[in-house]
């Protein structure tokens, strides 16, 4: 697949926010780097705005997906100069989407649907990535409505946990087993795949910045827990289904929307570059995709 750059001038849109290596070493065989094992990979990148990159240049795909030539699985296909690479990931995708179409929309205008991520799969898939599970837990969402810019408000999470339920937790929670039947899924299409679920990184340290981020401390600390819970159930999930977990959230340190713009991997309420709202820019992707692919090399 060609992934050179689009050229032209990108128009930035409002997206909707929404096993083993096959090439391992045989016994006895001549050794080989884990990276010159990598080029035969037939790679297929799954999963929602996270691994799509939304507003980030250049384009590729359906333009209501925000896939962008940009995002982490074309840096990881291109850092392992894999044979074969399916880029299905799209923004607002969840669980479902997996399997069924996804109705897509841009700036309310219909622009018709994306097929099934699965559709990408096949037998001879040897490589897959996944992102899933923040919209099926709702957390833009959620973080958009804790945007406060008058200090002495009630917090968010006040009335996100009225009654002492967590309704946010609660949320979370509800993504595991659909996050265990999207690995049930790949593994059914693809036997032979080598499975890695890259968990959601740092998006605000730990008590805030406001007003540089305008969400209370409390409720930063609240939004971040949320997506912590979430990256423990996806680590849960890749244990127990035959797939791998790779960290994002902790080596994000140092790079979430609290830092100055030439130390961000996430983008904060307002971007400081093209990318869309509470979402990886270009270094964010480009770093995720070092961590995965240094993960899956075991460099």
């Amino acid at each position: 697949m060609n992934r050179s750059h689009r050229k032209g001038t990108a128009r930035l849109v409002r997206c909707a926010l929404g096993a083993g290596l096959v090439a391992g070493l045989l016994a006895g065989a001549p050794a080989a780097t884990a990276a010159e094992s990598a080029k035969g990979e037939v790679y297929v990148a799954l999963g929602d705005s996270m691994a799509s990159g939304p507003l980030i240049p250049w384009p590729t795909g359906p333009l209501a997906c925000g896939r962008s030539t940009q995002n982490y699985p074309h840096e990881l296909a291109e850092r392992l100069d894999v044979a074969e690479f399916r880029d299905v990931t799209c923004s607002g995708a969840k669980t479902d989407h997996m399997t069924q179409p996804q109705k897509l929309s841009l700036l309310d205008q219909d622009m018709g649907e994306a097929p099934p991520q699965f559709d990408a799969l096949s037998a001879d898939t040897t490589l897959v990535t996944l992102t899933i599970g923040g919209n099926d837990a709702g957390l833009v969402g959620i973080a958009q409505d804790c945007m406060q810019l008058d200090p002495t408000a009630e917090p968010c999470k006040t009335g996100y946990t009225e009654g002492g339920v967590d309704r946010v937790a609660q949320r979370v929670d509800s993504a595991a087993p659909k996050v265990a039947a999207v690995l049930d899924g790949i593994r059914a299409k693809a036997p032979d795949a080598r499975v890695i679920v890259a968990g959601y990184g740092l998006y605000v340290k730990k008590g805030g910045c406001w007003p540089v981020q305008p969400v209370l401390g409390v409720d930063a600390d609240y939004l971040q827990g949320a997506v912590d819970r979430l990256n423990g159930i996806l680590a849960e999930q890749a244990a127990a289904h035959d797939a791998e977990y790779v960290d994002l959230r902790t080596p994000s340190a140092g790079h979430d929307a609290c830092q100055a713009p030439s130390r961000r991997w996430i983008e904060g309420y307002v971007p400081t570059s093209p990318a869309a709202p509470l979402h990886p820019n270009a270094a964010g992707e480009a770093a995720y995709a070092r961590l995965i692919g240094d993960h899956i090399t075991g460099s």
